[in-house]
Formats: C-alpha cells, sequence, structure tokens
C-alpha cells in the first residue's frame, strides 16, 4: 500500500518525484539564462510597470533614457513585457543597442514585447531575479506598483547585505517616489530600523544627462 500524505490524496513517492523534476526545471531555467547572457557584456537592469501606456510621459521617459544608455553602450534587461519594459526595450533599439526581455510566464499582463534582441522565457520568479542582478551594472527603477517595489527592495537589501556588488540604484520620477523616500528617512532612520549610510544605497534622480553620468562615474571610479 501507497503510503499518503495527511490530505490523503497524493503519494509520498509520487510527491517527491515531481520535487525533484521541479528541481531539474529550475536548474534548466538557470542554464539558459546563463548561457543566453554570458557574453551580454555592460548593462543595466530597467524596473517598472508593465501597465503604462505608451502615451504616458513616464513611458516616453523611459524611452529616452534607455535609447541614451544604449548610445552609451550599455544593454538594457527588462522583464520582457509592455509598459515600462516595453519602453526601455523600444529605447534600445531606438539607440542602436542590444535589450534583453526576461519574460515571466504568468495568467495575465505578461506578454512579449517584440523590441528585445534576446527573449528568454522564465516559470520561477526567483530564477529570473537571478538574471536581472547578475548581469547588471545599475538598476533603474522607474515608476510602478508591487512588483517594482518588490524589486527595489530586493536589490536594496542584497546590497546592504552584501550578497551582490555595491552598483548604482536609481529612483527615476522624483513626484513619484518623494513620498516612499521621505518615509524610508522618517520612520526607517528615525526608528533605528536602517542605518545612515544605508540612504546612501539609492539615488533619486530625474535628468537623464545626470543618470548616466552616475552610473558611468561609479564604475570609472572603481
Amino acid at each position: 500500500m501507497k503510503k499518503h500524505h495527511d490530505n490523503g490524496k497524493y503519494p509520498i513517492n509520487d510527491f517527491k518525484t515531481g520535487e525533484s523534476w521541479r528541481l531539474f526545471k529550475i536548474m534548466g531555467e538557470f542554464v539558459e539564462g546563463i548561457d543566453a547572457l554570458h557574453n551580454l557584456g555592460p548593462a543595466v537592469s530597467i524596473f517598472g510597470s508593465a501597465r503604462t501606456n505608451c502615451d504616458h510621459p513616464y513611458y516616453k521617459k523611459c524611452e529616452n533614457l534607455a535609447a541614451l544608455f544604449a548610445k552609451n553602450g550599455y544593454s538594457i534587461i527588462t522583464g520582457g513585457g509592455g509598459g515600462i519594459m516595453e519602453a526601455a526595450n523600444k529605447g534600445a533599439a531606438k539607440g542602436g543597442g542590444d535589450s534583453v526581455g526576461l519574460n515571466i510566464t504568468l495568467p495575465f499582463e505578461q506578454k512579449p514585447n517584440p523590441y528585445a534582441t534576446t527573449q528568454i522565457e522564465f516559470k520561477y520568479f526567483f530564477v529570473r531575479k537571478v538574471m536581472f542582478l547578475k548581469y547588471a551594472q545599475a538598476f533603474i527603477i522607474m515608476p510602478g506598483g508591487f512588483g517594482t517595489l518588490d524589486e527595489l527592495f530586493e536589490t536594496i537589501t542584497l546590497i546592504q547585505t552584501q550578497r551582490i556588488r555595491k552598483v548604482p540604484v536609481i529612483l527615476v520620477g522624483k513626484a513619484y517616489w518623494e513620498g516612499m523616500v521621505h518615509w524610508v528617512t522618517d520612520k526607517f532612520l528615525e526608528e533605528k530600523m536602517i542605518s545612515k549610510k544605508d540612504l546612501g544605497l539609492f539615488h533619486l534622480l530625474d535628468d537623464p544627462e545626470k543618470i548616466i553620468r552616475v552610473v558611468v562615474d561609479f564604475h570609472k571610479n572603481r
């Protein structure tokens, strides 16, 4: 007789087999991502909302910023979908550069945009995040929602705890991010949840030329 879990539905052996095969799928996604991006060269990861319309000022700003990065020799890495991600891949194409779309399989919203020169499909968010982090010389955070906040705070945490090397993290859009930055400063710092030096882990900027200069100067000085 086969042993079952407490819910009485799934045999233990079937569960173990399923988990083992999932590990192979995860390893397969890592291998595919590393193989595709190994020779990418200097790149920046751009995060932002998939819901931003192509007529929105944030879309236009991101497109122009990505084009400027491309003209300065940087490839662009995005989540591969619509909105800000599409704007970044489109801007890279306009600037004559390569761009990567790390698409995630979701039941809604996420459809690959046609502008990325390299498209990789992921099922697992955490594998996709490793690809965002491993190959970027900077992280550009455009306005976005929960997903963007998740990417922002995980990136800052990994830099803070020295799990990844320190690189520029730039919040783009003072009007959008200012309230959050004030909250972090007033509450996190006031309650001693972070140290004062942690506020130097990110920049809040609007001007595209200044954003490029922060990234270029950081790596030049290293």
